[in-house]
């Protein structure tokens, strides 16, 4: 046989295991614009600032200052004024020494566990962690073990089974498919006491919580969490990440972190976009304020209508339905209504844990949470009606 229809074969059959099994994605375009026809449900724009003008307007002065892209990396001619300035704010915003900027969330982790970690090390993660963790834990090479979610107890006994030298503690701050937030202060404490480096992505927290919306670690020394990284393209509204930590680590990730080090650096833009945004979180806490109505008023009419709704004082609101085929009619049926909702199926979440992942945002109003909760109940009193349309 050819080797080009062996290939074919091969990705053929992964692709149709995949439909079978109720697993199939698509991408679903949006209406362009702040003022398209379907509600969005589905984003992590949380405070609405990927839609304010003033965030809209500094990236559209950065590109008319800067030009539309970098042209490089860091190391050689992409690291301008404007990236030094946003690193700078990171850095002063979340109580840190200094902040290093990447591409994507997902580069940052990949880079952060590829730079710091080796066979000699032992890392112990959430089950539950972002993707971009596990897939950096297996680039580094180190051994990994994964904890109960939440599970402090199962953490400790796993470290201290542990003889590894050098240990590293992963954990989300925000957990993306459920909502909710990694008990922080346990986790520190249980790394010193085992000599261990705790890291923290709080892609789904800073810019949400904590009193200057600096996210679940605000607040927290880098002595007890030592790595911290974060994402741009959230509750910020632009694109990118960063790590913030003490100077010798982020001068460790420059030297040795390949995501940071081989790839161009963000566009100048969006860095400029960025520091307006973060201007706006700092300075604005109505922005969280009005978020956290939305978020209140949607649980307390979503538990009246007896909706299965999980755990999570957070924008992000899963509604557990269990089924994947349920899920997808859920998913159709709000969409034939004008609101956009993400069907999460394994293996993004455990099997027989599907759901409907509902994220609320300062934008949103009082009548389109009024909307969503009543194609909701709709659903759930009449399944029949969730159906598919012809």
């Amino acid at each position: 046989m050819p080797v080009s229809n062996a290939w074919q074969q091969r990705l053929a059959a992964a692709r149709d295991e995949r439909q079978q099994s109720q697993r199939w994605r698509t991408r679903q375009p949006m209406a362009s614009g702040a003022s398209g026809s379907s509600l969005d449900f589905a984003g992590n724009d949380y405070l609405g600032l990927a839609h304010n003008p003033r965030v809209i307007e500094a990236q559209a002065e950065g590109a008319r200052r800067y030009g539309a892209g970098a042209g490089a990396s860091h190391l050689v001619s992409g690291h301008l004024e404007v990236h030094d300035a946003l690193e700078d704010a990171l850095a002063q915003w979340t109580g840190r020494e200094r902040a290093l900027l990447f591409s994507t969330g997902y580069m940052a982790n990949l880079g952060v566990l590829q730079a710091l970690a080796d066979r000699h090390t032992a890392i112990f993660q959430d089950r539950l962690n972002h993707a971009s963790l596990i897939d950096g834990s297996a680039l580094s090479g180190a051994r990994s073990r994964r904890f109960h979610h939440r599970d402090t107890h199962d953490l400790e006994r796993l470290l201290s089974r542990s003889e590894s030298r050098h240990k590293l503690v992963v954990s989300d701050g925000v957990f993306s498919m459920d909502g909710d937030v990694a008990d922080i202060a346990s986790l520190a404490r249980l790394s010193q006491q085992h000599g261990a480096w705790l890291m923290i992505d709080d892609a789904h927290g800073v810019g949400v919580l904590g009193d200057n919306g600096s996210g679940c670690v605000g607040g927290v020394s880098s002595q007890d969490v030592p790595i911290l990284v974060g994402t741009l393209g959230k509750a910020l509204g632009t694109a990118g990440a960063f790590v913030a930590g003490d100077a010798e680590l982020i001068e460790h990730l420059i030297q040795f972190s390949r995501s940071y080090i081989y790839t161009t650096a963000q566009p100048p833009a969006i860095a400029a976009a960025t520091l307006k945004a973060l201007d706006i979180v700092q300075n604005e806490p109505e922005q969280r304020a009005n978020l956290n109505a939305n978020i209140a008023y949607f649980r307390h009419e979503a538990l009246h209508l007896g909706l299965p709704l999980g755990r999570s004082d957070t924008p992000i609101q899963p509604l557990i339905l269990g089924d994947e085929a349920r899920t997808l009619r859920w998913a159709m049926y709000l969409k034939q209504q004008g609101l956009h909702v993400g069907a999460i199926r394994p293996p993004t979440v455990p099997k027989g844990e599907s759901r409907l992942r509902i994220t609320l945002s300062a934008r949103h109003q009082r009548d389109e949470i009024d909307q969503l909760l009543a194609a909701l109940n709709q659903c759930q009193s009449n399944e029949a009606s969730c159906l598919p349309s012809a």
